[in-house]
């Protein structure tokens, strides 16, 4: 597949956190609407999951192509930097939960018949959010006397 070892990294490190595997993994459950980086991902796990023998080699075909589909910057055989790489599909993947959170909303909308208040541009969390967010914070202590700023 050309350089995909920041790929892989990064999958491999996404599987074993067991909360966002498993939310992948049902996500697998629910009904497709089109493919996207995240079915990709959820085929993928699901692959590894499945999978009866305890080694082996899964190539994530699907899911580079779909990458390379989606990101320029990806559709190359270039080596890539693995962080940038993370934030990118953890970005992809909530934006792409939002999104569908939005359209569902929508269609609610639509069949009950009724129009309620928008609330704001308000930005919903997503697992994705629950999961990777937290408060970045800065401290500084002066070694001699410890006293924190």
């Amino acid at each position: 597949f050309g350089n995909t070892c920041y790929c892989n990294s990064v999958l491999q490190a996404l599987y074993f956190c067991r909360p966002f595997r498993e939310k992948v993994l049902a996500y697998k459950v629910q009904p497709r609407k089109k493919e996207s980086l995240l079915t990709c991902l959820s085929d993928l796990f699901n692959s590894i999951a499945t999978q009866k023998k305890k080694v082996g080699v899964i190539p994530p075909k699907k899911f580079i192509s779909r990458l390379r589909k989606e990101n320029e910057l990806f559709d190359n055989y270039m080596q890539q930097d693995a962080h940038e790489f993370l934030n990118y599909l953890l970005n992809t993947i909530a934006d792409l939960l939002q999104e569908e959170k939005k359209q569902e909303k929508q269609n609610g909308k639509l069949q009950n018949g009724s129009i309620e208040s928008e609330e704001g541009d308000k930005t919903e969390l997503t697992w994705v959010h629950e999961i990777f967010q937290g408060t970045l914070t800065n401290e500084t202590r002066c070694l001699n006397c410890e006293a924190v700023r």
